[in-house]
């Protein structure tokens, strides 16, 4: 009831761990030149592997009159990401739905393959609806995508959103390197507000 919204969170890479400890505590950027706070997501179809065939799955689909947990990361099965921002949503899972998340879900530049056997990996399924974005393209439109050269090419920054009904409500963006503003922690701390 009332109002929707969708928590985006997406990873960034790198995958270091630190919190927000000392002077200055966390800094977090607040919206890209693509993306800010009032803004409705860009629609995005992303292909994804279920009952083993790829097939389609909109933004409509995923953030349409829904509230939904969504964070993402630049590539599965690295440090930070599986040791931290993944394994906190899985763990968090019924706190955000005892807080009306309806869905949680998770953006990560990889294929559906890679998605479908980390989440296998991370007891994510039943939990987190996998997003891949495979060329980086939905990190694009949101103006979270940036280069890691030969290391791993574009990638997504790590950030966190809040999004009601398709509209960004909350917008924190991790810097560089750094896994401050996007956990799950930090996502239940707002909702709590």
């Amino acid at each position: 009831r009332g109002t929707i919204f969708v928590l985006v969170v997406v990873l960034l890479v790198g995958c270091q761990f630190s919190t927000c400890e000392g002077e200055g505590g966390c800094m977090a950027t607040t919206e890209t030149d693509k993306l800010k706070v009032g803004d409705t997501v860009p629609e995005h179809t992303f292909l994804i592997l279920k009952d083993d065939n790829v097939g389609p799955l909109t933004t409509a689909e995923v953030f349409s009159g829904k509230r939904v947990a969504l964070f993402g990361l630049p590539g599965a099965f690295t440090p930070t990401c599986s040791a931290h921002h993944l394994p906190g949503f899985v763990e968090d899972y019924d706190k955000l739905k005892a807080m009306n998340v309806d869905t949680i879900a998770c953006l990560s530049v990889n294929d559906p393959f890679v998605m479908a056997a980390w989440s296998k990996d991370q007891n994510a399924d039943g939990k987190v609806q996998m997003l891949p974005d495979g060329d980086a393209s939905f990190s694009a439109k949101l103006g979270l995508d940036f280069s890691t050269a030969n290391f791993g090419g574009v990638r997504c920054k790590r950030f966190l959103a809040l999004v009601f009904d398709g509209v960004v409500k909350h917008l924190a963006i991790d810097e560089d390197k750094k896994f401050e503003v996007s956990s799950s922690e930090a996502a239940l701390t707002f909702l709590a507000d």
